[in-house]
């Protein structure tokens, strides 16, 4: 009895970071699917990279790096994680009309777009949000004021008795999509450890500049030769003369 109740308590309740909380930087949020982001820019980043030669010391490095954080992410699965990734499958399967394939990240509307990096599947979901009236601009409609009191003629009573007994129309393509199951509070402890640059909202941020400095270096590609050869000795660093 003893030794079951030393077990019992050992067990920590499982912990989870609930999404849009405050992180205690200004500006900066709880992500809400992390673990997702991170493995779609690095996966992103690395198909980038390609477009450089391989002798390239910048897609080395960063290749390198992009690697190894993105072995790092990837081991920390979500419990549950396998179950939803089958069900997902089984639902891109049945209703393929109702999801966009492409081959970039560009959403649109409320569509759902699968987007395919480095031999990856990533599901990309915009949910448009609800419009507050109080921002929207005028569209200079005139206000007519409101309903006219008294007795109805027999026209606008069938009017108002169609409108009342409107039916909503449902869309065929909707599609009660999932979503993915999130990290416990520990396996993003053990990315932030591991990684060694903040918090994961953080990681977030970085990647997203990391892509966005490859698409910049692979406009410049540095690695090609100089169009103004530099004169002899302008890449040498001065020598200390101990004399």
């Amino acid at each position: 009895m003893r030794r079951t109740l030393r077990l019992l308590a050992n067990v920590k309740p499982v912990r989870y970071l609930e999404a849009g909380n405050p992180t205690g930087l200004t500006g900066l949020y709880t992500h809400s699917s992390p673990r997702s982001s991170l493995l779609f820019l690095y996966s992103k980043t690395l198909d980038k990279l390609k477009e450089a030669p391989e002798s390239s010391l910048y897609r080395q490095s960063v290749e390198a790096v992009t690697k190894h954080r993105m072995a790092i992410v990837a081991a920390q699965e979500p419990p549950g994680y396998k179950e939803w990734q089958e069900k997902a499958k089984k639902m891109l399967s049945d209703q393929p009309e109702s999801f966009k394939l492409s081959s970039n990240a560009n959403i649109d509307g409320g569509k759902s777009n699968i987007v395919y990096q480095n031999g990856q599947a990533f599901m990309i979901r915009h949910t448009p949000s609800e419009k507050d009236s109080r921002y929207e601009e005028w569209d200079g409609e005139l206000d007519e004021g409101g309903e006219l009191e008294g007795l109805r003629s027999e026209e606008e009573r069938e009017d108002l008795e169609n409108l009342f007994n409107r039916q909503p129309l449902e869309l065929s393509d909707k599609v009660r999509w999932d979503p993915e199951p999130q990290m416990t509070a520990d396996q993003v402890e053990e990315i932030e450890t591991k990684i060694g640059a903040g918090l994961i909202e953080e990681i977030v941020q970085v990647a997203k500049s990391e892509l966005h400095l490859a698409n910049i270096m692979m406009q410049a590609k540095p690695w090609e030769n100089l169009e103004e050869k530099p004169v002899e000795g302008q890449w040498t660093y001065f020598d200390r003369n101990a004399a």
